[in-house]
């Protein structure tokens, strides 16, 4: 499996990647995590420096800790600034690899490298639907990392979405989650909903005239959701032009979210200790009726926490209304944390329900298993399956 744990060491983005390594071995197969740093200079954040930069001292560390806390020490990172290996699974990655029936590149962040170019079955995980495309149209590296695989799926699981079109067939997913690993416990009574979020990823992109934008565009038409209800809203966020002030003039309260997300253990804190989420997404999923469904918010269902989070399209496959709330105006927003607010227990139940359905790792793993080994070939996945994830 290849991922981005070293390299984003924040307890959200390692919850990200440790389902799928937990519920892959909870399958029974064999996993190994492999990292890369890869070629440019700006690979690794370290959030006790508040810098990106080559160096991945913060990251080794927080990855072999949080690794050996859940025994999953089948991992390595690829220095290339160094040519260096790191990590208990380091000195046999040519083996491991030349064994593994499946490569799972989950974000496609890796350049191509030998030792996992080889893999029978590569499959692609897209999280980020729309850039991911628009990336591969104007990116050739970006497109070279896609061209890899022969397997591809997507977040965009509407099937009404509307995704440039780079040449790949993208299948639906989605993400999973280990369900024990989220126990449920009582809300605290005066809690705030809460999410969190990145004001801006990255630059917003257009295609054909249209426009691609991320949180901060779709925020703007629910900045006065705190002065339309007496519910308590909390935002763990951050961003260059995250505006701050105004946000908690307007009842906002903002949070830094380096707080919750330290170590994954700090994450699932913030939120058993929330009500619910609220939350926007990207304009840019929005845009393009993907039916993205953050993993962030899986999570609150899997705890017992109601979600309520802008329309993109996921209820073209997702049943809302009870536990999961969508809503595209203001008015559909202050609504549905009024509804959650007033009948939370019934709310409560209904998304840990829904979690344990429509998200539980044993069921969407096996299915994206299934699902790429027919798009790749005929054959059907061993008992046991030596993969190397990343």
């Amino acid at each position: 499996m290849l991922g981005y744990i070293v390299r984003g060491p924040v307890g959200g983005m390692a919850w990200h990647h440790l389902q799928y390594l937990l519920g892959l071995t909870r399958l029974g197969h064999r996993v190994t995590f492999l990292e890369d740093s890869d070629d440019v200079p700006w690979s690794c954040y370290d959030p006790e420096r508040d810098v990106t930069d080559e160096d991945p001292t913060y990251g080794l560390a927080f990855t072999d800790r949080i690794m050996r806390q859940l025994r999953l020490e089948r991992w390595a990172y690829y220095d290339a600034h160094r040519d260096a290996w790191h990590g208990p699974a380091g000195g046999a990655i040519a083996r491991t690899c030349s064994a593994a029936d499946v490569l799972l590149d989950l974000s496609l962040v890796h350049p191509p490298r030998p030792w996992v170019t080889g893999i029978p079955t590569r499959i692609a995980v897209d999280t980020d639907p729309v850039f991911t495309q628009l990336r591969h149209l104007n990116e050739p590296d970006r497109l070279a990392r896609a061209e890899m695989h022969n397997a591809h799926f997507t977040f965009a699981e509407s099937p009404r979405r509307s995704l440039p079109d780079d040449g790949f067939t993208w299948r639906p997913t989605r993400q999973p989650v280990v369900v024990e690993m989220w126990p449920v416990v009582p809300a605290p009574a005066a809690a705030p909903f809460t999410t969190v979020m990145q004001w801006d990823s990255y630059p917003a992109l257009e295609h054909q005239g249209e426009h691609f934008g991320m949180k901060s565009d779709s925020f703007t038409p629910f900045r006065d959701l705190p002065r339309r209800t007496r519910v308590p809203l909390e935002l763990a966020a951050s961003g260059p032009a995250l505006p701050w002030l105004e946000l908690q003039t307007l009842g906002w309260r903002i949070l830094h979210p380096l707080v919750p997300t330290a170590n994954p253990w700090t994450y699932r804190r913030y939120i058993r200790a929330s009500r619910g989420e609220f939350s926007v997404a990207k304009q840019g999923y929005v845009a393009a009726r993907t039916g993205w469904f953050s993993e962030r918010s899986a999570n609150y269902l899997a705890s017992g926490r109601p979600v309520v989070t802008q329309e993109t399209g996921f209820s073209d496959v997702l049943p809302t209304g009870e536990g999961l709330l969508a809503f595209s105006t203001l008015d559909e927003a202050v609504a549905a944390v009024e509804d959650v607010a007033a009948g939370h227990e019934r709310h409560s139940r209904a998304a840990r329900e829904l979690a344990v359905e429509w998200f539980d790792s044993r069921k969407v793993l096996t299915r994206l298993l299934e699902d790429a080994f027919a798009a790749h070939s005929s054959a059907k996945p061993k008992p046991v399956i030596e993969t190397a994830v990343g």
